[in-house]
């Protein structure tokens, strides 16, 4: 996997070659990464579902996270992304059933590697419930549901704590209904700036 090639983009967002993903992180090039949020309207709310990274995962294990994503390769364009959606949920989507919500850039920093992603963000409004996704990979390992309204007062830090109700694999492979209080600490750290825009997006949509 880190050997995979992708592109690289200065600043203003021009290709200026390709480079592998080691070396990706390592020097913080900027590169595009798929990104689609799954929506469910029922009951006049809105609900948004989350991936629970699995514990095998390099990078953020047993964190929650968008509900598919994954880097673009450099032979890939962006309608290439969707394999991310059918491999990490096991739903078949069409591109041409995605909503375009915009290109986000997105920036992390640790000791360990830089990731600045110039993020290619949609959205999937067809009602599916969590009896829909099957998960069945080593990348993820539960399906966990929010109340929009919660998560926004989450994201923006009006609130310290939102409930989430979902499913996480258990050992033998079978799905385990599970209801939890989740905090910030428990998401991936993306930038607040890019749980903002989301919100705004969705919002907007």
């Amino acid at each position: 996997m880190e050997t995979e090639m992708l592109k690289i983009f200065n600043e203003d967002g021009d290709n200026i070659g390709v480079a592998t993903r080691e070396e990706v992180h390592k020097y913080g090039y900027w590169h595009e990464t798929f990104h689609c949020w799954f929506i469910l309207k029922e009951e006049g709310k809105t609900s948004l579902f989350l991936q629970l990274r699995s514990p095998l995962k390099k990078d953020f294990p047993n964190l929650l996270d968008i509900t598919a994503a994954g880097h673009l390769l450099a032979e890939e364009s962006v309608n290439d992304g969707i394999r991310e959606v059918e491999e990490e949920l096991g739903i078949v989507v069409n591109f041409e059933e995605l909503v375009f919500l915009d290109i986000i850039k997105n920036s992390y920093r640790s000791k360990h590697f830089v990731d600045q992603e110039l993020c290619h963000v949609y959205l999937f409004s067809k009602n599916v419930t969590l009896d829909d996704f099957l998960i069945e990979n080593e990348e993820v390992s539960g399906i966990l549901q929010a109340e929009m309204q919660q998560i926004k007062q989450l994201w923006l830090g009006k609130i310290d704590k939102i409930d989430v109700h979902g499913f996480v694999m258990n050992s033998s492979g079978e799905k385990e209904l599970v209801k939890m209080k989740v905090s910030m600490k428990d998401f991936v750290p993306h930038e607040q700036s890019y749980f903002k825009r989301v919100i705004e997006l969705i919002e907007g949509y």
